[in-house]
């Protein structure tokens, strides 16, 4: 009997396993996240005390979201922020709220917290030059076609149309 319910516990445990991916990301000793994380890290406790308003206060310029929307085919998106930070604690609600509203394909984002000295669990910020956050790096075809660094500098939506028409787009820190 007790060998049966042992085979049928571990039948249940084993066959309920989801086909999610694991994000590996962690919560540090300082309560910020730190590695690889998604917009349900963000709508966890502490972290949604701060996402949820600047999420839903947030007015999207849906004139200049429609034109964006058609330029993001085959835009992936390396994103570094920390939970720490005032400026990834404003802008990554706004970015999420423009993904949303352009039905972007978040397979195609990336998302990578950091601590203090821009170091995320497993170094996924290597190579990626991030001397600010938040740094939102598009990429096209595997190459880097431009970044929006810690703060727009006309608007989010107007700033990410720019990086996307490749017009020339400067971050406020060239």
């Amino acid at each position: 009997m007790r060998l049966s319910l042992l085979i049928i516990l571990s039948t249940i445990l084993f066959s309920c396993s989801t086909s999610k991916k694991s994000l590996n990301t962690a919560i540090n000793e300082k309560g910020n996240l730190v590695g690889i994380a998604d917009k349900t890290s963000f709508q966890q406790t502490p972290f949604n005390d701060w996402f949820a308003p600047n999420y839903k206060d947030y007015q999207l310029d849906l004139q200049i979201t429609n034109q964006i929307k058609p330029l993001l085919k085959g835009v992936k998106i390396k994103a570094v922020m920390g939970t720490w930070c005032g400026d990834s604690r404003r802008e990554i609600p706004h970015f999420y709220k423009l993904l949303d509203a352009v039905d972007f394909n978040y397979k195609n984002l990336q998302m990578i917290t950091v601590d203090r000295s821009k170091k995320s669990t497993n170094n996924e910020q290597e190579g990626l030059d991030i001397i600010r956050v938040p740094t939102f790096i598009f990429y096209k075809n595997g190459k880097e076609i431009n970044r929006f660094v810690e703060y727009p500098v006309e608007t989010l939506e107007k700033d990410f149309l720019k990086i996307l028409q490749e017009v020339g787009y400067k971050h406020a820190y060239k």
